[in-house]
């Protein structure tokens, strides 16, 4: 078998079924800290799309990051909400003095990040359920996490921890 030997197309949906437990962890974590705080040093960089229908925003905010936001989850939050029904979170934060109350549909999740262990998740897009009901990802990222953007946090001190799907890719064998 040479190189140029595509691996074979898979039947079953590896990649969906990686993004879904991406995202769980993600949603567990988010979960464990609406019930219980954030422990220790522990703390969440959540980077999501302002550009989805569903995504909502005080209007100020959306004029100043049109696309994209980070939202840094460690000292000053409230009401932490994960709506599994629903698919959204939902927090309280204040920027610039003022309180604002954001609703995120995982669909709008591009990232999630816990600098104190070096844990970080990226997201590809996703699309409208299939015809089982389940929602199923455009896309998985598996390039290296970049540090957040800092519009509204501090820089973290050590960079992400990337889970990257090429780990359990399996490689043709060379002959």
């Amino acid at each position: 078998m040479s190189d140029q030997t595509p691996p074979p197309e898979s039947l079953l949906p590896y990649d969906r079924w990686t993004e879904e437990a991406m995202r769980n962890v993600a949603l567990r974590a988010l979960e464990f800290a609406a019930r219980n705080g954030l422990p220790g040093e522990h703390h969440f960089y959540l980077t999501f799309r302002t550009d989805h229908p569903e995504t909502k925003v005080p209007g100020h905010l959306k004029a100043r990051y049109p696309q994209e936001m980070t939202i840094v989850l460690q000292h000053q939050f409230w009401d932490l909400k994960v709506d599994r029904a629903e698919q959204k979170v939902s927090v309280g934060l204040s920027f610039g003095g003022a309180a604002a109350n954001l609703v995120i549909p995982f669909a709008a999740l591009v990232a999630f990040w816990d600098p104190h262990v070096r844990v970080g998740l990226r997201f590809g897009e996703m699309t409208a359920p299939d015809a089982e009901g389940e929602t199923v990802p455009e896309a998985v990222e598996s390039e290296p996490l970049p540090p957040p953007p800092e519009p509204q946090a501090e820089k973290p001190e050590t960079p992400a921890q990337v889970v990257s799907l090429d780990a359990f890719r399996r490689r043709p064998t060379r002959e």
